[in-house]
């Protein structure tokens, strides 16, 4: 990775344009002004850095894909660095719900259902989940996360994204319906992963 100073305002409005029209060489020059410095801040997050690099890679793509989309009129660093807060936030919640999601199953398991012959793998019905999560829109997703995943009250909700409560409960009630609609284990109340999605997602 290469090491270069941070370009100057001038210097970095025109690279921008460039960015914008979709000039690769204006990418590249992007990337190694800032690369090393959120690849640092990244370290210091995540205290991994085969991690970091991977979310510093994830960063600048969507950087590239959504190019046509960055704002001149804003701070470009401030840009960078939200979008890489967001990736650091995003990793946490996964790790977050896969450890919850692995905790709820081996309770379930062990405290009411050995007897059930298991019809989905851990691993498959863990990938449905994450995928079905995913589908959902960003700000129902986010609301999910935060009530069905983090535990968080309405209460906290409204605090940190600035909705009602009513607002919530829609967003709660529209992830609900979806989920349902893409995991197949409500559909079968005689396995038990429908049981544990069931009292899950209740």
């Amino acid at each position: 990775m290469h090491a270069m100073n941070l370009p100057t305002l001038a210097d970095e409005e025109e690279l921008l344009i460039k960015l914008k029209a979709g000039n690769y060489d204006a990418f590249t020059a992007i990337y190694h002004g800032y690369s090393l410095r959120i690849l640092g801040r990244l370290i210091r997050l995540l205290k991994s850095e085969a991690l970091a690099e991977e979310i510093l890679q994830d960063l600048f793509l969507k950087i590239w894909e959504k190019r046509a989309d960055i704002d001149l009129t804003r701070s470009f660093r401030s840009y960078l660095f939200t979008i890489a807060q967001n990736l650091v936030y995003d990793h946490f919640r996964r790790v977050a719900l896969d450890e919850k999601f692995r905790f709820l199953f081996l309770q379930e398991h062990t405290e009411g259902y050995k007897h059930i012959e298991e019809e989905v793998s851990f691993k498959q019905a863990q990938e449905q989940l994450m995928q079905a999560i995913a589908k959902l829109p960003p700000q129902c997703q986010r609301v999910f996360i935060l009530f069905k995943i983090e535990g968080k009250s309405y209460a906290e909700i409204g605090d940190l994204l600035q909705i009602s409560k009513s607002t919530i409960n829609n967003h709660l009630t529209k992830a609900n319906l979806i989920m349902k609609s893409q995991i197949p284990f409500y559909q079968q109340p005689h396995t038990m992963f429908a049981l544990f999605f069931l009292t899950y997602f209740s």
